[in-house]
């Protein structure tokens, strides 16, 4: 009884009905030929199992797309839960990773601030909060070491920020790099050797940092907002030698109140947005030959202590030079719209040529 219920059995019997009934017809017809009535109908009834095998042929595709639909759906949970898997493993491993940078064993530390700069390079959306995290770390208080001192701690102290400060350079992409960008916040921060030569940063927040031996910014570009406000005047009052050649600054530049205890360079640099130098102290050489200052730029009560070079590639139209002060017997160069006026005690104030 159920092989008459299969679609074949029926196709049959529909085949086999469809060429009787279409051949006798066609057999009452004096005008047509046996093997003419016997033709038609089996083209009749050919017809009937031809749209059998389309019929099936059109079910089997859907059977089979359903399948591949079914798998893909597969396919995808399974990475979504490879991807879940990952990102759980990924969150263990910063999780420890921070735990461990309390670690008292410096080179425990220092095995911590690797795997979280491994977790950025494998997990790039980690980047910005592994760089929140070393850039955290430096900002931890820390007195830098003392020769006269036995205590040896400070040292290994000071190797592990060394590498925390390495591991932030090279988690920062090119200077031209195409992606994203990343911000650093090392306000109050005690920096030694500080490099970011020749990369690409967003915002940069050094306020009140104290940065030793050397900072290097040369051929760097920033995208944000940049502050070393009063940088070098915390409890190192120190900002070793400063070189800036080549960089870009596309927005705000703040160097208020930033004391540069020795000597500043900044050559051929490119100012786009606001610049202020306001209350800051160059007290050794300071270069700003070939700097581009697009916006504007403010120079009130800035101390010129050395050899100063200010013949600036391009100035604003608003410049501000209220008590801007030099040494007289030090080598001044200045644009030709700027002069001299003299002061006692060997000092002199840069004023604009029309005032």
């Amino acid at each position: 009884m159920k092989l008459w219920r299969s679609p074949l059995a029926w196709t049959f019997l529909a085949s086999v009905v469809l060429l009787a009934g279409v051949g006798g017809w066609l057999l009452t017809d004096p005008a047509t030929s046996r093997s003419e009535a016997l033709k038609t109908g089996g083209l009749a009834g050919g017809a009937i199992v031809a749209l059998y095998a389309l019929w099936l042929n059109d079910r089997r595709r859907r059977v089979e797309e359903r399948r591949q639909d079914i798998e893909r759906r597969r396919h995808e949970l399974e990475s979504q839960r490879a991807e879940q898997d990952r990102e759980r493993v990924a969150d263990e491993r910063f999780a420890k990773a921070v735990e461990l940078l309390g670690h008292d064993a410096d080179q425990v530390r220092v095995g911590a601030l690797h795997a979280l700069a491994g977790l950025a390079r494998s997990r790039p959306e980690y980047t910005q909060t592994v760089l929140d995290v070393l850039c955290s770390y430096l900002r931890r208080p820390f007195t830098r070491p003392d020769p006269d001192s036995k205590n040896p701690e400070p040292e290994r102290e000071l190797t592990v920020r060394l590498t925390a400060q390495r591991l932030v350079t090279d988690l920062l992409p090119a200077r031209d790099a195409e992606g994203p960008v990343y911000d650093l916040d090392l306000t109050g921060a005690t920096l030694e050797y500080f490099d970011l030569s020749g990369k690409l940063v967003g915002g940069l927040l050094l306020r009140y940092a104290s940065l030793y031996s050397s900072t290097n910014f040369s051929g760097c570009r920033f995208t944000g907002r940049v502050y070393l406000t009063a940088a070098g005047t915390g409890s190192g009052r120190l900002l070793g030698y400063f070189r800036c050649r080549g960089a870009v600054f596309e927005s705000h530049a703040w160097f208020s109140g930033t004391t540069f205890a020795e000597d500043a360079e900044f050559t051929d640099t490119k100012f786009g947005g606001k610049t202020t130098f306001k209350d800051a102290t160059f007290a050794k050489d300071a270069v700003f030959s070939g700097v581009v200052a697009a916006d504007s730029l403010d120079l009130r009560r800035t101390s010129f202590g050395g050899q100063t070079d200010l013949r600036f590639a391009s100035l604003p139209a608003s410049v501000s030079l209220y008590n801007t002060r030099i040494r007289t017997e030090k080598d001044v160069q200045l644009p030709a719209e700027w002069t001299l006026e003299e002061l006692r005690d060997g000092e002199s104030r840069i004023t604009a040529a029309s005032g």
